[in-house]
């Protein structure tokens, strides 16, 4: 069944590798269904229906990209993109977390009808590389913000509008403490490090007396009170415009980037450099994000990590979807992840921010039309706390350098309109 289902011996492998390959990736992933239930919990939704959400999609992404794609490739809610749902679309433009999900539901579906009529590769092709790297490297930062914001190393300031807070304090120790675990565990090749990171910084919480032990297993929680409660209507608001592009240009970047780099990893790429099956591999990532926004969770993607996996050995959609099994066993563990304190995932939220701004030694900094774009999407992602902010900034400051240096030649169709987009949302809404 295997061997017809995902054609082991084609890819030389075998069901052992594939299965060791698919937990390696879960453990280098699994932070997940720690970090996304404390982040969106910030919305007001319930931590534990989004813990159940998290982990369904997760699994519904793991199974499309395995059994439909054949790919070794995991999916589960997207770093980065929970903090924008978060931080950006809720808490500052006061959108209800019913509406946020409605928006994430919308551009999975036009991530969809983007990928069926060949779309995906004039958008992908006509935005500059600069700017991938400048919105990955943007996003890196605003993640590390977020960081030292909830765990109390930076706090608010009326005069320097932020500043050094006690870091002398249990949770700014924790916090770094847990960073400095995670580099470690990374620089001596342990699987799963950032996963052990939270849970030890957990356990210190709990013989600290700073956290409640609630036990480690159980039934899963009630899913009830976020499933099927977005509000699609509600982000058709042209306000939404915005947020809905955000969601899907930052899904699109990450999933083309991911399926390229696990595909080189593994050699799993066709004699022209080309993935076969690509329209699948989006498929499953579209699918599972609309599938996500339905059971409550922001856009579900593929992650990096599945190179974990292929590194052990993975080729085929038997790793994906061992992953996927893993996330459906992971739903007994809940009173497990109701105990993570935010500190403990400060540390694992800073190491993302670090690996995404390292994309940004493929800039031209010393031409200065390719650097002040992305040092415009740089300070301005973070401290406007907000990625749609950070990339409209991003394409308008691309358009203006290159029109006013008189090389406006260069930028192509798809940036000036966006630019021009971007320029009108600031101006009328």
């Amino acid at each position: 069944m295997f061997e017809k289902l995902f054609k082991l011996a084609e890819h030389n492998t075998t069901v052992r590798k594939e299965i060791i390959a698919g937990f390696t990736t879960f453990l280098t992933m699994a932070y997940i269904i720690f970090v996304n239930p404390n982040m969106l919990a910030m919305t007001g939704m319930d931590s534990g229906a989004v813990f159940v959400a998290t982990c369904l999609a997760a699994t519904i992404g793991c199974l499309i990209m395995g059994l439909f794609a054949n790919y070794p490739i995991a999916l589960a809610p997207g770093m980065g993109l929970n903090a924008f749902f978060t931080f950006t679309v809720v808490m500052e433009l006061k959108y209800s977390w019913n509406v946020a999900l409605g928006a994430v539901f919308l551009s999975g579906l036009i991530f969809t009808l983007l990928s069926a009529f060949k779309v995906r590769e004039w958008i992908i092709n006509s935005i500059p590389h600069s700017l991938r790297f400048g919105i990955a490297a943007g996003i890196g930062m605003f993640l590390a913000l977020i960081a030292l914001k909830s765990s109390g190393i930076i706090v608010a300031s009326p005069a320097t509008l932020v500043t050094l807070g006690d870091i002398t304090a249990f949770e700014p120790l924790m916090a770094v403490l847990g960073l400095f675990l995670i580099v470690g565990l990374v620089s001596l090749n342990v699987n799963g490090a950032v996963m052990i990171a939270i849970l030890f910084i957990t356990l210190l919480g709990v013989i600290f007396g700073d956290v409640t032990y609630n036990g480690l297993v159980s039934m899963p929680p009630s899913i009830a009170p976020t499933f099927a409660q977005l509000d699609i209507a509600g982000a058709f608001n042209v306000g939404m415009i915005s947020v809905i592009f955000a969601f899907l240009f930052v899904d699109l970047f990450d999933t083309s980037g991911t399926l390229v780099a696990v595909a080189q990893r593994g050699n799993l790429l066709d004699e022209k450099g080309n993935l076969p099956r690509l329209k699948k591999a989006l498929f499953a990532d579209s699918g599972a994000t609309i599938a996500g926004s339905l059971l409550g969770t922001s856009t579900t993607t593929s992650y990096v990590e599945s190179t974990a996996g292929v590194a052990a050995g993975g080729r085929t959609g038997l790793t994906a979807v061992t992953v996927g099994v893993l996330f459906l066993l992971a739903l007994f563990f809940s009173p497990l992840a109701g105990m993570i304190p935010a500190y403990a995932t400060a540390g694992a939220l800073f190491f993302v921010g670090v690996l995404m701004v390292a994309g940004l030694v493929h800039v031209e900094w010393d031409n200065l039309l390719e650097a002040v774009p992305v040092s415009v999407i740089l300070i301005t992602m973070p401290l406007t706390f907000s990625i749609a902010d950070g990339i409209a900034f991003g394409f308008i400051s691309y358009a203006a350098v290159r029109l006013f240096s008189g090389r406006f030649s260069e930028v192509s169709g798809s940036v000036w309109f966006l630019a021009a987009l971007f320029i009108a949302k600031f101006m009328f809404m």
